[in-house]
């Protein structure tokens, strides 16, 4: 992945869109998808998922490696 606003982190950003870490998963940041599939598996029992929902999709859109 090239880096900020590569085609990769769009990819990357739409996985997570849809399910939160899937992104980081593609980019190779298996902790921090890891961390983020849980943490919002908890919140949304809370209905605070969508926070990290969003985190997810913006931390895969504007990754730098």
């Amino acid at each position: 992945m090239a880096g900020q606003g590569s085609t990769g982190n769009v990819i990357a950003a739409l996985a997570s869109f849809f399910i939160p870490g899937l992104g980081q998963l593609l980019q190779g940041r298996l902790l921090m998808a890891a961390f983020q599939f849980c943490l919002a598996a908890i919140l949304w029992i809370f209905l605070l998922g969508w926070a990290v929902h969003l985190w997810s999709v913006l931390d895969a859109a504007l990754y730098k490696p």
